[in-house]
């Protein structure tokens, strides 16, 4: 019998339309003797729907979602159940329902990639693929990421971070810290988005306040890196969990100059792009290194991947100097197009790649279910005794 797999895609964020072509290459590319496609979208309000309409990614383009039907799960334990909301029930004139037997988050940024969902389908206790809570959150957040990557002595550039409301309250301290510590140039990002929206390069202090002005309207946390002049971008990504990991081969996007922009990478056939084949004109696989970079790379990759106790797929970017220095750059929990174009030129086909994240979720299911969550004591009865001897 095939598995049921639910597949969310969208959300309220500011790549919902990225999430939504990464979740219309997992619906086309899975393997349809094996599993039974269930689409769940999450449109920019936040609320989800279902129905056939959204199985076709033209629907999208022509902006005509028709006959969906919204649908919410509920935070039990055990009841993996999709249901009509149950504001629409009457409006339907019946209730849906569907069973799923796992879940495929092909989520991206807030409110998705960053853990939220991941809480709530632990709540249930259905499998799901990609990285758990904490992995999602901290790979989410750029500046505790690397605040980990730090501590596990993974390589990184020198950085500076503050809050939104700091900035406001005092933006010349600010400029003076990180002209003093870091110096110019740099690279303005906001900490909690991806697909490179909101980050800008800042070669002096007018510029620098104008980037973090950009930031600052994307969150509420801000990260300031120093800028690697003359840098190679090298990607890396890791499959499995645990210490069960392998890497694929390495990427060197091509091509570009300074930071790959969002268009760089979802609108001109770049390393987000929607198509199933890697275009030799925006990336090179493998990358032009030697074997001992090549090799050094791939175990930073691992190296990161496990330091976060990630899970799945994820993509690791790194930045090579021209003096041959290799820093971390950051990781992405689920990295656009789930990274196919790299495990396809490593040897790994689409359609196997998902599989294999499909076992792992359950792989990652099973050992969860092995953790003891109840600990009995008669710790009422105790604690009644201890407030009598108190009085």
């Amino acid at each position: 019998m095939k598995k049921k797999v639910g597949v969310f895609f969208g959300g309220k964020s500011v790549e919902h339309e990225v999430s939504v072509i990464t979740g219309h290459q997992v619906m086309e590319n899975i393997d349809k003797t094996l599993y039974d496609v269930v689409p769940i979208f999450i449109d920019k309000d936040g609320k989800w729907y279902t129905g056939d309409a959204i199985k076709d990614f033209n629907n999208f383009k022509n902006r005509k979602l028709n006959n969906l039907i919204e649908v919410t799960m509920n935070p039990i334990f055990g009841d993996n159940i999709l249901y009509t909301h149950h504001n629409k029930l009457k409006k339907f004139g019946k209730s849906y329902s569907e069973k799923l037997d796992i879940i495929f988050p092909a989520m991206h940024g807030t409110n998705g990639e960053d853990g939220s969902l991941m809480g709530l389908f632990e709540l249930i206790g259905i499998p799901y693929v990609g990285c758990g809570v904490m992995a999602s959150s901290v790979g989410m957040d750029k500046i505790v990421m690397k605040s980990v990557f730090k501590a596990e002595g993974l390589p990184i550039v020198n950085y500076a971070w503050f809050y939104r409301k700091r900035w406001v309250q005092d933006q010349n301290r600010i400029l003076d810290d990180i002209e003093e510590n870091i110096g110019f140039p740099v690279i303005v990002k906001p900490a909690n988005l991806g697909s490179s929206i909101g980050i800008t390069k800042a070669s002096d202090r007018e510029s620098l306040k104008k980037s973090i002005d950009i930031a600052v309207s994307y969150d509420r946390k801000i990260i300031v890196e120093e800028a690697i002049v003359n840098l190679r971008e090298i990607n890396c990504a890791v499959i499995g969990t645990g210490d069960e990991v392998e890497a694929s081969l390495c990427e060197e996007p091509i091509g570009w100059e300074n930071i790959q922009t969002f268009a760089d990478k979802y609108m001109k056939g770049g390393k987000g792009s929607k198509g199933s084949k890697a275009s030799d004109d925006s990336h090179r696989i493998p990358a032009e290194l030697s074997d001992d970079m090549s090799k050094k790379i791939q175990q930073l990759a691992k190296d990161s991947f496990t330091a976060l106790d990630c899970s799945g797929n994820a993509r690791i970017d790194f930045m090579i100097s021209d003096n041959k220095e290799v820093y971390v750059n950051e990781i992405n929990t689920l990295p656009g197009s789930l990274a196919f174009h790299i495990w396809k030129a490593s040897g790994l086909e689409f359609k196997e790649m998902l599989t294999k994240m499909i076992n792992l979720a359950e792989k990652v299911n099973e050992e969860r279910k092995n953790n003891m969550y109840i600990y009995d004591v008669d710790l009422y009865n105790n604690m009644g005794n201890n407030r009598n001897n108190t009085k």
